[in-house]
Parts: structure tokens; C-alpha cells; sequence
């Protein structure tokens, strides 16, 4: 199997499951949204993993923005050189919140080094 296929495959399902658990995390939330995700999976299952895919990529480019900005705000922060002192202000988002942020991000950062190590083995193949 061709390496960029396989990265093509894994994104598809990462999206997919990213998507899935989109939808179980609205139906918790929302008792409307629950029996409308309960009636879906009627549905032909490739219409439901297009649907949970495109739902996937939305979240992760919204995840992928929000860290792109807190890496921004956190580089905008940090001092450029010499002994001057800043306050770093942490969010105030609840602290289960800022844990579950955290651990997204370190599996998103795990994916990607993964993606790449495979990349990086296609080329040297």
C-alpha cells in the first residue's frame, strides 16, 4: 500500500472518529440533538461516516486555530531576550477544561510526529 494513502486513510479516520465523537459530545449536551444522532444511525453507515468525516475536519482545523493562537499569544508574550520580566496570565477556562485542551494537544502533537515518521519512511523506501 502506497505510504500516502495510508497517511490519506488514517486522516480520513481520525476525522471520522473525530467527527463521531462530535456528535456524541452535541447529543450529550443537547436532548434535541440526542434523538436526532439516535434517528442517524438508520442511515447508511457511508452516509454517516461522510457526514462524521466533514463534521471531523471542521473540528480539527477549529482545534488546529485555537492552538496556532495560543502558541501565538504565548510567542507574543514570552520575552525576546535580556533579563526583562513578564507576567504570563494563564486562561480562564475551567481547570478540566484546560486539562482536556492539554492532552488534545499532546495527542495532536503525537499524530503529527507519527504522520511525519511515516512520511519521513515513504521517502527513505
Amino acid at each position: 500500500m502506497n505510504s500516502d494513502k495510508f497517511v490519506q486513510l488514517f486522516q480520513q479516520g481520525f476525522r471520522i472518529t473525530l467527527g463521531a465523537t462530535a456528535s456524541l459530545v452535541e447529543a450529550l449536551q443537547d436532548p434535541a440533538k440526542r434523538d436526532e444522532n439516535l434517528t442517524k444511525l438508520n442511515q447508511d453507515w457511508s452516509i454517516l461516516s461522510a457526514e462524521w468525516a466533514q463534521k471531523g475536519e471542521i473540528t480539527e482545523q477549529e482545534a488546529r486555530n485555537f492552538v496556532d493562537t495560543l502558541l501565538t499569544q504565548r510567542s507574543a508574550s514570552s520575552p525576546t531576550g535580556g533579563t526583562s520580566s513578564t507576567t504570563v496570565t494563564t486562561p480562564s477556562a475551567p481547570p478540566d477544561v484546560q486539562l482536556e485542551l492539554q492532552e488534545l494537544t499532546a495527542q495532536i502533537v503525537a499524530m503529527r510526529a507519527e504522520l511525519e515518521r511515516l512520511r519521513n519512511e515513504n521517502t527513505a523506501s
